[in-house]
């Protein structure tokens, strides 16, 4: 049974959202939508997958974002060479009063906010490290299983797989994304802010605005948002239809898609749309919402087949096409 929402929870909810994409702004230029996004993913409590070629802002917005909310915060920056022991800590062993133990030493995982750098410069074997950590949010080392701190999440940034250096992230951890979010280039006017803020000699100063407490009540209120069952059914039809298997799928789906979203999407698009509709000044959430989140909540959950691939589809495309298909109400 869902929680009724309080409209103090909410008018809370609101001046923290404001004032942390107030401060974001300060340092980022422009991208108005993949902030919104990012901000959208944390306070539903989900992690987020930034995709862009260098230079674009991705780590200085993941960065910023841990200046902004009083949470810890650590850096990892995935290399071929990068261990899992490098992101969930090892045992070492410790001498104390001429007898030898095994300590476990805590890895940079253990942080409130963990920017996974460039995550898809590192082996499937690493990145596969942050699989329970995402998903279950504790560690385990041999006998041993740890909790993570409350709030956590990942903010990882990766390049195009097209680039040198980059290996495919593995389905079961990019699943584990609650959206990805593609970052563009700028145009003219933001590439002269860009200049101005960071070739000069004052460097932008954000303040901390929110802590954990705040975070976690804000991922609670997003939580209690209400969606009428109408809205839930056209999320769900917009999963379903991204299969091959279903009952008439679209020709772009039966001829390019190998594997559709699976019910985490469904998850995603219902989490992320709550937060939409709590910024849009809404307390219910409507198709628009979910329509407005599915690009990024669906496009890294669609595994093209061979056809796809070799024709250099983008699963975005997929997802347009779906939009464009399945109705609002069930027909």
């Amino acid at each position: 049974m869902q929680a009724e929402i309080d409209e103090k929870d909410v008018s809370a909810f609101l001046d923290v959202y404001s004032r942390v994409e107030k401060e974001i702004s300060k340092v980022i230029v422009g991208q108005r939508e993949v902030i919104e996004q990012v901000l959208a993913a944390l306070f539903a409590g989900g992690h987020v997958l930034l995709e862009g070629v260098p230079g674009l802002g991705k780590t200085a917005l993941v960065r910023t974002i841990g200046r902004v909310l009083d949470l810890s915060f650590s850096r990892i920056q995935f290399t071929p060479d990068l261990m899992p022991a490098d992101i969930i800590g090892t045992n070492i062993i410790i001498e104390s009063g001429g007898s030898r133990q095994f300590e476990f030493q805590r890895g940079p995982v253990f942080a409130n906010i963990v920017l996974a750098d460039e995550v898809n410069r590192a082996t499937p074997k690493t990145q596969s490290a942050l699989l329970e950590a995402m998903q279950e949010r504790t560690v385990s080392a041999g006998s041993q299983t740890m909790a993570l701190p409350e709030p956590f999440f990942v903010l990882a940034t990766q390049n195009p797989i097209e680039m040198e250096g980059t290996y495919p992230l593995p389905e079961a951890q990019l699943d584990r994304f609650l959206l990805k979010v593609l970052v563009s280039h700028p145009n003219s006017e933001e590439l002269h802010e860009i200049i101005a803020r960071t070739t000069g000699n004052v460097e932008p100063v954000v303040d901390r605005v929110a802590g954990g407490s705040d975070v976690l009540k804000m991922i609670r209120t997003s939580r209690a948002v209400p969606m009428a069952r109408a809205v839930t059914d056209y999320a769900i039809r917009l999963v379903l239809s991204g299969h091959p298997s279903a009952g008439s799928p679209s020709e772009m789906v039966a001829r390019y898609v190998r594997y559709g979203p699976g019910p985490r999407a469904v998850q995603a698009l219902v989490s992320a749309a709550r937060v939409r509709a709590l910024v849009q000044g809404r307390l219910n959430v409507s198709f628009g919402d979910i329509a407005y989140v599915a690009p990024s909540a669906l496009r890294h959950r669609i595994i093209l087949g061979f056809e796809g691939q070799a024709e250099g589809i983008p699963t975005g495309d997929v997802v347009g096409d779906l939009l464009k298909r399945v109705p609002e109400a069930e027909q």
